[in-house]
């Protein structure tokens, strides 16, 4: 199964991404605005965390963003499901800017993430966290629907510094008014 947008194709991992995997996780650009931590990843390591993983686990959905343009440009996460409270986090998204050439990849990756989320999975609530001063997440999280609920006070040290942390959530009802006439068009 893919999941489509109107720009985007949201689909599994292969072994033929893991060279776009290990570029994602050792790019400094992008290690700098997520939250957590990475550690340089070699060709060997990307394999054999294939090899366990198979891209996907139980807890933690990960899925390559690609563009008919493009090819495989990134990779976004759904995980840290609570199917009581229909409760998922969304974690990080990252594209390699240096692949894409067409705008508004993230916003329809995120949004295909979402509705595949609320309508497929049936969420009730989606969660997340972005650094206080990561201006294009800001951006983004906001053009969703995204609520600022709290702000975690140097919560992860990164680059040099304890920094803050905006927590955020969405509901299903907000998505779908918010987005809904773009979300219509998701072929899921």
């Amino acid at each position: 199964m893919v999941l489509r947008g109107r720009k985007v194709t949201l689909r599994a991992i292969e072994e033929s991404d893991l060279e776009l995997l290990k570029e994602l996780l050792n790019d400094p650009e992008i290690e700098s605005t997520v939250v957590g931590r990475s550690f340089p990843v070699s060709s060997y390591q990307q394999k054999k965390w294939f090899e366990k993983n198979g891209g996907s686990t139980d807890e933690l959905l990960r899925l390559i963003i690609e563009t008919e343009k493009d090819g495989a440009v990134g990779m976004v996460c759904l995980g840290e499901f609570d199917w009581i409270n229909r409760v998922a986090h969304r974690s990080d998204i990252k594209i390699l800017s240096s692949k894409v050439t067409d705008s508004g990849i993230a916003i329809d990756a995120m949004i295909t993430l979402l509705g595949y989320g609320f309508v497929e999975l049936n969420l009730n609530r989606i969660e997340g966290s972005a650094f206080t001063y990561n201006k294009r997440a800001d951006a983004l999280n906001k053009y969703l629907g995204f609520e600022v609920e709290g702000i975690k006070r140097q919560a992860v040290y990164k680059n040099g510094k304890y920094r803050d942390l905006y927590m955020l959530a969405i509901l299903k009802e907000d998505f779908l008014k918010r987005n809904g006439k773009r979300f219509s068009d998701i072929n899921i």
